[in-house]
């Protein structure tokens, strides 16, 4: 009965580790799509982009700090140069210039089709991530080349977006809670508007990869999610108030008043800069950088449902292709991903039955819990502290 019930609670911890880097990427895409719809209302209320992005990361790191400095005072490891200019580039790439160029490109095209955009940033980041040898391609096995199909599939679907435009539909009539006239100046704009925020939305979400990548990186020589997020948000002020500065000569964008302005910061700063570059880090430590940009469509969706609602958008169909056809391909990346994990357990988990510990009260104390697969580890790996999470014995 002993035994029943640890296996059941073993099971049930496998289940719940298995499912929480979902669960905590499905919900920061809830985020980003409050975010996508918040901003724009702010625009619209004469927010600037570069203050915004200083002011959101002003409250992500009053909020961050406190958390890291107490959590990881005595896990912290030591700063160095390297990793200092690691952070830096970290605080330009994100900070700085992803959000400025993701929001001048909404600002010029729509938050639908902004958020269906970057559907295209899995792709990116598997281009980035197979240059940098954080992942493979063995072109024997259709699951391993299958990654590579997704990424063309979801590239082309991105092109599909940006050079065909075609006729416009609204989703849910009669909607719009800003005034029409507003609307109608920012969610309409020229063709050579549309271009060049599109131009803008792909150059974000390169520069967004470049992060993660980066980001998987910086984890592995600092391995301190909430230091790194406060550090980051620290370098964004000082870097976006430079950026600021030079591209804002009138000072009288930095003050805002308590109206959608200031709920854009907050909001931002805590949901999509705070909380949102702690989670990316640690599943980024878990599964990697491209399992993390691979739930974007569920945002694309949410993002369009609320922008016709509350924006009065119209969607293009050559959006609506286009997603569709970036949303196959991203799946097929996915799908590839997924096999590549299931095959890599099945090679952690191989070795002669005379390496395996023995077993005790029933319990395999050389056993591993590998994305909620349980597999057997060899001894001599054990001994020499490879493996993780294996139960002691009592």
């Amino acid at each position: 009965m002993e035994d029943q019930n640890a296996n059941g609670k073993l099971n049930k911890g496998a289940l719940l580790r298995k499912i929480k880097p979902y669960l905590a990427i499905l919900s920061l895409q809830f985020g980003y799509s409050g975010m996508y719809i918040i901003t724009m209302v702010s625009f619209k209320h004469g927010m600037s982009h570069w203050i915004l992005s200083v002011y959101r990361h002003v409250v992500a790191a009053i909020i961050i700090t406190p958390f890291a400095l107490v959590l990881e005072r005595k896990t912290r490891p030591k700063m160095t140069l390297p990793i200092f200019l690691r952070i830096v580039a970290l605080g330009f790439l994100e900070p700085v210039l992803d959000q400025n160029l993701y929001n001048m490109g909404m600002k010029m095209t729509s938050t639908t089709f902004a958020s269906a955009t970057v559907n295209v940033l899995p792709a990116i980041t598997f281009i980035m991530a197979l240059t940098f040898r954080l992942e493979s391609v063995n072109w024997r096995k259709f699951h391993s080349v299958a990654k590579v199909i997704g990424t063309v599939v979801t590239v082309s679907g991105a092109m599909v977006m940006t050079l065909y435009k075609g006729p416009a539909y609204q989703i849910i009539k009669g909607g719009g809670a800003i005034n029409h006239h507003a609307s109608a100046t920012t969610d309409q704009p020229s063709e050579q508007n549309w271009l060049m925020g599109t131009v803008m939305l792909i150059s974000s979400c390169c520069s967004w990869a470049g992060f993660f990548i980066l980001q998987s990186f910086t984890l592995k020589k600092y391995p301190a999610e909430l230091s790194l997020t406060a550090w980051i948000c620290l370098m964004g002020i000082i870097e976006g108030s430079i950026a600021s500065l030079i591209f804002e000569r009138d000072m009288s964008v930095w003050v805002i008043g308590w109206d959608s302005r200031l709920l854009a910061c907050v909001y931002s700063g805590v949901i999509c800069s705070g909380m949102a570059y702690y989670v990316q880090g640690v599943v980024t430590r878990e599964r990697g950088p491209v399992f993390v940009t691979s739930f974007s469509p569920l945002c694309m969706i949410i993002t369009a449902a609320l922008g016709s609602l509350v924006l009065a958008e119209q969607v293009h169909l050559g959006s609506i292709f286009g997603a569709i056809i970036i949303v196959i391909g991203l799946y097929t990346v996915v799908w590839g991903k997924s096999k590549d994990r299931r095959e890599s357990a099945d090679e952690i988990g191989k070795g002669e039955s005379k390496d395996q510990l023995p077993i005790k009260n029933g319990t395999k104390s050389g056993s591993e819990i590998f994305d909620g697969i349980e597999i057997n580890v060899p001894a001599e790996k054990l001994k020499k502290g490879e493996a993780k999470n294996v139960p002691t014995q009592a």
